[in-house]
């Protein structure tokens, strides 16, 4: 386990790329709908209970917030998306947002896809899979709240995902992750390591 990542301090909110920090070294983006339980992942990745806040209300992540893990490497929790009761003109505006930082960001190393074992594989989880096959980022599907299957259940879901994405022919790595049980976060910071150029 990297201690590194228990280093990681809140740095920034931004509502637009251009309030972003400078585009230098290397971040790692957190992206998934609302309630997939993103601001969990990252807090437990880093060891830290509020680095990241979680909230009861879906969409409370309506910013791009940057956290510094030392002088060259980032997180950046994106918008959530779906399930967030807001109009859509704010909708579009957080889209346009997270697509702008998606296509012009040069910093970005890897995405990080975190979605609800319940509900994987959303349409806009498609649609995130396929930008970064066609714009060539590195993809990591993370499947949370993998304690609310049993163990078997939970692997055969992984094996679902599999499969589908294996038809559609996208190779993407993909693991369970529980923020409840801390299972997995040793598998997640191995993969920050060689994105970050750590390993």
């Amino acid at each position: 386990m990297n201690p590194l990542y228990h280093q990681a301090a809140f740095l920034i909110s931004a509502s637009k790329l251009s309030e972003s920090p400078d585009d230098a070294g290397k971040e790692v983006a957190f992206a998934g709908r609302s309630n997939a339980g993103k601001s969990s992942a990252i807090n437990t990745i880093t060891g830290q209970n509020s680095l990241a806040r979680t909230s009861k209300t879906p969409g409370r992540t309506q910013l791009l917030n940057y956290f510094s893990i030392n002088d060259e490497c980032k997180f950046v929790d994106l918008p959530g998306y779906g399930y967030a009761k807001v109009s859509e003109a704010v909708k579009k505006e957080w889209q346009k947002t997270m697509l702008n930082y998606l296509q012009e960001r040069k910093s970005l190393s890897g995405i990080v896809l975190v979605m609800d074992i319940r509900h994987p594989l959303t349409e806009f989880d498609w649609q995130m899979i396929e930008w970064c096959e066609h714009a060539g980022t590195p993809l990591h599907i993370l499947l949370t709240k993998a304690d609310k299957f049993k163990f078997g259940a939970a692997k055969n879901t992984l094996l679902k995902v599999q499969k589908d994405l294996g038809e559609a022919r996208i190779e993407i790595t993909l693991q369970l992750f529980s923020s409840l049980k801390k299972t997995g976060i040793d598998d997640m910071h191995g993969l920050l390591d060689e994105w970050f150029g750590l390993a």
